[in-house]
């Protein structure tokens, strides 16, 4: 883009910018309202230990699920150390609970640690929280009883196959139920503790889930594959 002075009809000191397409940019960024941002901004104190420590849970979660299962289906080490693929996943199952009740315990601490904002305090937003809430554990109760303990946890990295792809609720309204429940009800518990680090939180929470998508969603898709290669040779 060309920034070209011209004359300034409005008659102030500020000059007007000619953008690439030869339109004038009458838009003084110097003006805009920040005060909205700066008030969130305030209420957040992100040197404290207690949110550090909530970021390094949240951020800590998928990566070691992600590392140990693949580190699982390529040596087998679980499955021998605990004598078979079904005891072993449980075992990683139990320690993902664990992992995640710490998860929200963290950042429980933090955003009861932090300062509410009198903006979102509201009943309006409240009540939204718990809509929220209650959206999130629809989805992640739903998603569990799709998938069972074995499927919620990771059971293709052990070898543990399902026979067909899961379709049925939530799986037909939404993809990855379980992420996008839990990140539901997270934002739901900043909204209804007007939670400004809570929402910052989530949003952590949101950018690990989609990370752990990304890396996920290929894997299995390249383990069913794997067997259906395997039955075509057999």
């Amino acid at each position: 883009m060309s920034a070209v002075p011209d004359e300034n009809p409005a008659g102030n000191n500020q000059p007007v910018l000619l953008d690439c397409c030869g339109g004038l940019n009458n838009v003084d960024y110097s003006k805009m309202d920040l005060t909205p941002m700066e008030g969130f901004l305030k209420h957040i104190d992100f040197g404290d230990a207690s949110f550090c420590i909530a970021v390094i849970a949240i951020i800590f979660n998928p990566f070691f699920w992600n590392v140990v299962a693949r580190w699982e289906h390529r040596t087998r080490t679980l499955s021998r150390l605990f004598g078979g693929p079904y005891l072993a996943c449980y075992c990683l199952g139990f320690i993902i609970i664990l992992l995640n009740v710490y998860r929200s315990h963290s950042m429980t601490v933090a955003m009861k640690a932090q300062a509410r904002w009198e903006v979102m305090d509201r009943t309006d937003v409240f009540y939204a929280g718990v809509a929220l809430m209650v959206l999130g554990t629809v989805l992640v109760v739903g998603s569990f009883l799709a998938l069972g303990f074995i499927g919620t946890f990771l059971g293709d990295y052990f070898g543990i196959l399902m026979d067909e792809k899961v379709t049925g609720f939530p799986f037909n309204i939404i993809e990855n139920p379980m992420y996008w429940g839990s990140t539901a009800n997270y934002l739901g518990l900043a909204l209804i503790g007007a939670s400004p680090v809570g929402l910052v939180l989530t949003a952590i929470v949101a950018v690990s889930y989609k990370v752990a998508i990304r890396f996920e969603g290929p894997f299995t898709e390249q383990i069913y594959q794997e067997r259906s290669q395997r039955r075509k040779h057999e």
